[in-house]
């Protein structure tokens, strides 16, 4: 039997050429989809406050981020976003039946049952657990803290139009995590990145969420993208102009760089480039728009690192 998994199972916001899905054995497939390994932009994202702290935090010290540390974080995000995603699936199974790009996933098309997504939730929870207890005894707690909000995060689509903002307080925790990992505390530098990472998560992911406007209104899920509707493209500026204030506190308040300032300048002109292209975007374009963040936020993360490496 081929490997490869029929066009009919890739899932409409997957790439149908990714190296995951050739070689995903279709036994394994609802696993991988349940995870969203086959959909990478995800903990990409959830990545980059954490690397973006701990290059932060070198330069403050003077030197490049602990490679280490990058290390356990790269593994962490994933595992910890593939968890996050099965109990997220788990709880969303009904809604996400009634969503044109989400009713194919694995619980909804019965693909899977729910007890096996949270067996595998839990598998991947005990990976991040063994990750976390790699790091001192401060950041243990505050990583544990995190659960609290990814906790809740799923519930929120049905009692407020601001999901996003929830997801934002979620996804940017790493933006403490790379900075107490470093120095077993927090300081201004580490919690300026932390808003500025949940006003980019704002703008990302309304731009993500414009995908399902029309299928959101049907079955009740609320959102930013529905809130702002032919407003979005303001909405989301302003809270990318907001992100790229804050990014350059946290640069200023460590004693700043050039080569800093100019990582920062170019994820700047990204999330402008991003901002002035949402207007009447079809879904294949917003996806493409959301997926992009990967690079702004690696840009970000560059010109810190380098600047520490540099220092």
């Amino acid at each position: 039997m081929s490997a490869e998994p029929s066009k009919a199972a890739v899932l409409p916001d997957a790439r149908p050429e990714s190296l995951v899905l050739k070689l995903t054995p279709r036994s394994a497939l609802p696993y991988v989809q349940l995870a969203r390994l086959d959909r990478p932009a995800g903990w990409q994202l959830l990545l980059a406050p954490c690397w973006q702290s701990a290059a932060l935090a070198g330069l403050s010290a003077g030197h490049g981020p602990n490679l280490w540390h990058l290390a356990l974080f790269f593994v962490g995000a994933i595992v910890m976003r593939g968890a996050g995603c099965a109990y997220n699936d788990v709880l969303d199974r009904d809604l996400d039946a009634g969503v044109e790009r989400t009713k194919g996933r694995p619980l909804p098309s019965g693909r899977m049952s729910v007890k096996q997504a949270v067996v595998f939730a839990v598998l991947q929870s005990l990976i991040g657990l063994a990750v976390l207890l790699c790091f001192n005894g401060f950041t243990i707690l505050l990583g544990a803290a995190s659960l609290i909000v990814v906790a809740v995060y799923p519930l929120m689509k049905r009692v407020t139009s601001w999901p996003q903002a929830v997801l934002g307080l979620a996804f940017s925790w790493g933006a403490l995590v790379g900075w107490s990992a470093a120095f077993g505390s927090l300081a201004l530098a580490p919690v300026l990145l932390y808003w500025a990472s949940f006003c980019w998560t704002i703008g990302y992911d309304t731009i993500y969420a414009l995908q399902d406007s029309r299928d959101d209104a049907v079955v009740g899920i609320r959102s930013t993208a529905r809130l702002f509707g032919a407003r979005a493209r303001a909405g989301v500026a302003l809270f990318y102009g907001l992100a790229a204030a804050l990014s350059q506190g946290a640069i200023l308040s460590v004693g700043g760089a050039v080569i800093a300032e100019l990582g920062w300048l170019a994820y700047v002109a990204h999330l402008s480039s991003q901002a002035l292209s949402l207007n009447d975007v079809s879904p294949k374009r917003a996806l493409r728009l959301f997926r992009s963040n990967r690079d702004a936020g690696l840009l970000l993360f560059a010109g810190l690192a380098v600047a520490g490496w540099a220092a």
